[in-house]
C-alpha cells in the first residue's frame, strides 16, 4: 500500500498486476492482498494454482517423480502439510468424481470464481494439462461446492522466499 501511495503522490505508473501464491491448499492471500488488489484495481495472477500437482491426484499418489524430487520450491511451500490439506485434496476428488471431470478442472474452476482473479499461471508440461486448464473455464461451481471446498481449510504459516 505504501508503494501505491508513493505512485499516487508522484504520478508514477501504477501496479497493474500481482502474482499471488493462491490455491485451495494455500489461501493466506485472501486476508489482505486479494482485498487490496480488488480495491485498487490490480489484477491477480495466481501461481501454483494446482499446488505443484497436489490438487490433481489422490493425496497418497503424490508423485515421487524426478521432477518432484528436484522441486525445491515445492519442498519449501508444501513440506509441512496439515491433515486439513489431505482432506481438501480428498474433497476436490469427490467433487471431480461427482461431476465426471479431472481434479485439475475443479481446482482451477474454484480459483477462477474468486473475485479479483485474472489468469492463473499453469505450469503445463503436457497438452492434456493445458486442455484441463482451458476446460476449467467452462466449469461453474455451485455455492455449495465452493463452500464444500473451502470449509476444510485451516490457516497456514506464511510461506515465501526469505
Amino acid at each position: 500500500m505504501k508503494a501505491l501511495g508513493l505512485q499516487r503522490q508522484h504520478g508514477w505508473a501504477r501496479f497493474v498486476s500481482m502474482q499471488n501464491h493462491l490455491n485451495l491448499l494455500y489461501r493466506e492471500e485472501e486476508g489482505e492482498m486479494l482485498p487490496l488488489c480488488i480495491s485498487e484495481g490490480i489484477g491477480v495472477v495466481p501461481w501454483s494454482p494446482l499446488a505443484r500437482g497436489r490438487l490433481t491426484r489422490p493425496w497418497e499418489d503424490t508423485p515421487s517423480t524426478a521432477r518432484a524430487a528436484a522441486d525445491e520450491v515445492g519442498k519449501v511451500f508444501y513440506a509441512k502439510a496439515q491433515e486439513a490439506d489431505r482432506m481438501v485434496v480428498g474433497r476436490v476428488g469427490e467433487i471431480a468424481e461427482a461431476r465426471g471431470v479431472p481434479r485439475a478442472q475443479i481446482a482451477l474452476a474454484w480459483l477462477l470464481h474468486k473475485k479479483g482473479g485474472t489468469a492463473p499461471v499453469v505450469g503445463a508440461t503436457k497438452m492434456t494439462q493445458l486442455d484441463d486448464a482451458l476446460a476449467a473455464m467452462d466449469v461453474t461451481l455451485s455455492t455449495s461446492e465452493v463452500h464444500s471446498l473451502e470449509e476444510l481449510y485451516t490457516p497456514h504459516l506464511l510461506s515465501g522466499y526469505e
